[in-house]
């Protein structure tokens, strides 16, 4: 198996794992915010402990420091918003929004990393706009959440860029525990603004029964293991391809959310074909950029 192919398999076994990361927020009774407070805290808590075990050196530098933690705090504030989309909407609604990653990689990527913007990673991207669309036409009662996860999204397109660049300089657990780090400041800074837009959870923050368990779930499998394993592929991948991938993650999520939760996670025929187009630009992307690639090989052979 090449090392590409290894790292895709690898990618699509994380995006599995994201799958069940809004199930696990609405499983979970305290705030969003709160969610995020004690996932980000207990995933640098377990990578501390990691790399103390690992003998691994905590060194990355003054300004690759803050670099690193100005990440997790662009992170913090995606997973706070991608929880709460679950939250005034439903799992599915949420992980489609979440899926418009690939539009905005494709105009985010190649103005942080001064390339060519590539015409059909645009395409593809306007198709996931289109798809979403239909979605807002058939589910408007539930914009708030869509737009939240939409935002969500943007973000997560700007940090997968950003941590492209630094797992070429640091491990990516190290990359993983500042960011965990940063996350978990941000999630303090945060707890505020949330409260004063989400008022009538002020008091949800103490967890209770199963939440520990859900918890240290999210905070082990889905954060430590996946976010790190998604940080190391990236040194193969590309942030398009990564992003293009996740957007694998609502037809896992979807699945899994609506064998949970039943009847609540039933949606209109139109949510289902806008998520059929969102998700066929994910499934076009490698057979386009395989033929784009040929034509630019041979055209090289021509000259």
């Amino acid at each position: 198996m090449t090392s590409e192919l290894k790292n895709y398999v690898q990618l699509h076994f994380i995006v599995l794992i994201w799958g069940l990361t809004a199930i696990l927020g609405l499983l979970i009774n305290i705030s969003a915010v709160a969610v995020v407070f004690y996932r980000t805290l207990f995933a640098t808590i377990i990578l501390l402990f990691l790399l103390y075990v690992w003998k691994l050196s905590f060194k990355v530098g003054f300004k690759e420091f803050f670099k690193i933690v100005g990440v997790g705090l662009i992170i913090g504030l995606h997973w706070i918003l991608f929880f709460a989309a679950a939250r005034v909407s439903t799992a599915s609604v949420c992980l489609v929004g979440i899926a418009t990653c690939s539009f905005w990689t494709s105009l985010i990527e190649p103005l942080m990393s001064s390339r060519k913007v590539k015409i059909y990673e645009l395409a593809l991207g306007v198709m996931v706009v289109i798809g979403l669309y239909i979605i807002f036409s058939v589910e408007f009662q539930y914009i708030e959440g869509l737009i939240m996860a939409i935002l969500a999204a943007m973000l997560a397109s700007v940090f997968t860029v950003l941590n492209g660049k630094l797992t070429h300089r640091h491990n990516h657990y190290v990359i993983t525990f500042y960011e965990m780090m940063g996350a978990f400041i941000g999630s303090v800074l945060l707890i505020p603004i949330y409260l004063l837009y989400f008022d009538t959870e002020i008091l949800n923050f103490i967890p209770i029964e199963w939440d520990w368990f859900y918890l240290i779930i999210l905070a082990g499998i889905c954060t430590v293991l996946a976010f790190s394993m998604s940080v190391k592929v990236q040194k193969v991948l590309s942030a398009f391809v990564v992003n293009l991938t996740v957007n694998l993650e609502p037809i896992y999520g979807i699945i899994l959310a609506f064998l949970i939760f039943g009847e609540e996670e039933k949606m209109s025929l139109g949510f289902y074909i806008g998520t059929a187009i969102i998700l066929f630009s994910v499934l076009s992307y490698p057979m386009v950029n395989r033929i784009v690639k040929r034509r630019a090989l041979q055209s090289d052979v021509i000259r």
